[in-house]
């Protein structure tokens, strides 16, 4: 039971540093903003959205926690200690996986501790951090892939208002029709939450 609070307690930060959530929501507000559409769709679609796709990425790492750590431990077969060690091996898989070599270099290098031999002795408290930023890097790099098109139809729209003397109208209120036209026309719904799922292989 204590296992469990403790668990519970401590879930919207393990959501957010040891799971999928961050990179998809950060993506998820760069698609938004790319838009301009402001608050459209508002944060708690796109915070649920994200939460569906994590789970959908995390399912296989948690079942594995479940078999491997919580089952065994609410049938009283492995203590509390061992439950948490058991459940560590399938997030830290997910970790590494997703994690850049040079990243995780940089935090065992803060941590001044011995070089570890390979990525599996490398403590749990340095691997996070690495993660972290490598979700960040990746999610940027695929923002700034989203913007490119949306910021060439504002480039061209805001050219085009030159031209035409029409300086005083505001571009972003004539290029959001299109952009809105050019991301339906693409599917973009789609092709984004593939994309993003498929970005964790």
């Amino acid at each position: 039971l204590v296992f469990l609070m403790t668990i519970l307690s401590l879930a919207p930060a393990l959501l957010i540093m040891l799971t999928s959530f961050t990179r998809i929501i950060i993506i998820f507000h760069f698609i938004r903003q790319a838009l301009g559409t402001q608050s459209i769709p508002p944060n708690q679609v796109l915070i649920g959205l994200a939460l569906f796709l994590t789970f959908m990425v995390m399912t296989p790492t948690w079942e594995k926690v479940h078999d491997n750590a919580l089952a065994p431990y609410l049938d009283k077969k492995i203590s509390q200690r061992d439950a948490f060690n058991e459940a560590m091996i399938p997030i830290r898989e997910f970790l590494l996986k997703n994690t850049r070599e040079k990243d995780l270099a940089l935090f065992v290098k803060l941590a001044e501790n011995n070089k570890p031999a390979d990525a599996n002795e490398v403590s749990t408290l340095t691997l996070i951090p690495a993660f972290v930023i490598s979700e960040l890097r990746v999610a940027f790099q695929i923002g700034f892939i989203l913007y490119v098109p949306f910021l060439i139809i504002d480039m061209v729209v805001a050219s085009v208002l030159m031209s035409m003397g029409m300086m005083m109208l505001p571009p972003m209120m004539i290029s959001l029709p299109f952009k809105l036209l050019l991301f339906v026309l693409v599917d973009g719904w789609y092709l984004l939450v593939n994309s993003v799922v498929s970005s964790f292989g």
